[in-house]
């Protein structure tokens, strides 16, 4: 879509609990990314990132784009859309092709057969490619080569890490925004959108984990030398924290997540024993006063089971403790009082809370963790329209979803009354 002030790029982040929408503008004076509205909307018919009522969630992704139009005065015809859930796997692949040219010079085809070769890997049953992120090059048994293109050789084989997802998952996804007449551009891994927001290049290089703490998922994305080397959803969240609390002090929902936002605090350390939550401040129908220290020993038991769950990821791939970058917090659960302190002391690391990046925006809302995705989302889609500004990064735009969401368009038109 052209519009006379420059491209724009909405990012669609479908959570379990919130859907958000950024959108971004490409200025074309100076070719930078501007976000001139972003939105959000309860989430319903979505579970541990997985659909379960294709209605709800078509109008509650319907609900997210009708306020995010309403902001930018300009209709979504299509957008980025990330993909989460526990059904997400991610595997090792290595492909090898010779070199097509007769003087030996690797080009631009070359990198797309091998990496084509890199996804005929036997992929379980039932699922289908989301990403092809290439690790390592190597050429002619030089390793460690990040971009071949102009080198001289024979053989070139590629490193790569592949993100797979439950086609009848991503089916139904596609399924919901198509229905509310939204046309996919790509479909993005949601800790993948939010790595592009929140972490440096130099992160990447040194050795980081991004951990996004969402409604009813945990997001663990692990990088080196610049490249993905592990990536697992976890099917436990900031919501399970809200529940805990709901049963601990046998409040409802809405109160406990209240609680958890206003006075909750992660570790229980730093409340004093008698301080005291008035309930009547949070909810004029409620009465009593609950223990602000049990709130947080509720709130610190979950969230060392969560912690405790990425650091067994990072013992299976032999990184416990061995990040010089650490652990960065991104997502709704990121936002929880003293966070970072519980992070150092169960991972051994440095910790940090990942704010989105600095954008020009008169928005002021989307310096929030909750945003990391669909911001991430919107830049990802920046870097594939060829504006990219030198500043952000190098993102791995290998992304198989293209044909996929193409034969799945024609698949759903073809279902249209």
């Amino acid at each position: 879509m052209r519009m006379p002030k420059g491209d724009v790029i909405t990012g669609l982040d479908i959570g379990s609990t919130t859907i958000r929408v950024a959108v971004g503008q490409i200025n074309p004076y100076d070719n930078e990314i501007h976000i001139i509205g972003a939105a959000e909307h309860p989430a319903e018919g979505i579970n541990k990132g997985v659909i379960t009522s294709i209605e709800d969630a078509v109008s509650s992704i319907s609900g997210a784009l009708d306020k995010a139009e309403r902001m930018t005065g300009i209709p979504t015809e299509q957008a980025y859309v990330s993909v989460n859930g526990s059904h997400i796997l991610s595997q090792e692949s290595h492909g090898v092709v010779a070199v097509s040219k007769a003087d030996g010079e690797v080009r631009e085809d070359d990198v797309t057969r091998v990496i084509e070769a890199a996804q005929t890997v036997a992929t379980p049953p039932n699922y289908e490619i989301l990403h092809v992120i290439p690790r390592q090059f190597v050429v002619d048994g030089q390793e460690g080569v990040k971009d071949p293109v102009g080198m001289t050789g024979i053989k070139l084989e590629v490193d790569a890490q592949i993100i797979l997802g439950l086609v009848s998952q991503i089916k139904n996804l596609t399924k919901c925004v198509y229905r509310t007449g939204t046309d996919i551009q790509d479909l993005v891994l949601g800790a993948l959108a939010a790595s592009e927001a929140v972490l440096t290049k130099r992160q990447k290089e040194l050795g980081v984990a991004l951990v996004n703490l969402g409604g009813l998922t945990t997001s663990v994305m692990v990088f080196e030398e610049g490249d993905v080397i592990h990536t697992k959803i976890l099917p436990v969240g900031a919501g399970h924290i809200t529940n805990d609390i709901a049963i601990g002090l046998r409040t409802s929902v809405d109160i406990a997540e209240e609680i958890k936002t206003t006075a909750g605090a992660a570790s229980s350390e730093t409340v004093g024993k008698h301080e005291q939550i008035d309930l009547k401040d949070i909810d004029p129908n409620e009465d009593g006063r609950v223990s602000r220290r049990e709130v947080a020993e509720i709130i610190e038991a979950r969230l060392e089971e969560i912690f405790s769950m990425v650091n067994k990821e990072l013992k299976e791939i032999n990184r416990h403790g061995m990040l010089p970058a650490g652990i960065v917090l991104t997502g709704g659960g990121a936002k929880l009082s003293g966070i970072v302190e519980v992070a150092k002391k169960q991972f051994y690391l440095p910790a940090s809370v990942g704010t989105p990046r600095t954008f020009k925006t008169a928005i002021d809302k989307i310096q929030d963790p909750v945003f990391a995705t669909a911001l991430g989302l919107v830049l990802w889609g920046e870097s594939l329209s060829g504006t990219q500004s030198s500043h952000f990064g190098s993102l791995p735009k290998f992304s198989a979803v293209g044909d996929a969401t193409t034969t799945m368009k024609k698949w759903f038109k073809s279902l249209l009354p």
